[in-house]
């Protein structure tokens, strides 16, 4: 049950990081006018960190996936 709600947790957690990324040109913003900014060219600080956190709560929302299949697996 624990690990089924950090599911749901992180996962809320991951839409609301990805969608805090700026985007990084050539997709679909581009073509739907996204790509009028122009870059600064270099990241600052709160992106990296932001990529960091990203990345450590991805991490974590797999091993609740795996956590989850591998609980599931022994309880059938």
């Amino acid at each position: 049950m624990g690990f089924s709600i950090a599911l749901i947790v992180f996962s809320g957690l991951m839409m609301l990081l990805v969608l805090m990324h700026k985007g990084k040109g050539g997709g679909l913003s581009d073509m739907f006018g996204g790509g009028m900014q122009s870059s600064v060219g270099g990241s600052s600080v709160a992106e990296r960190n932001l990529d960091r956190i990203t990345i450590v709560v991805g991490l974590l929302w797999f091993a609740c996936i795996v956590v989850l299949g591998i609980l599931t697996k022994v309880n059938n």
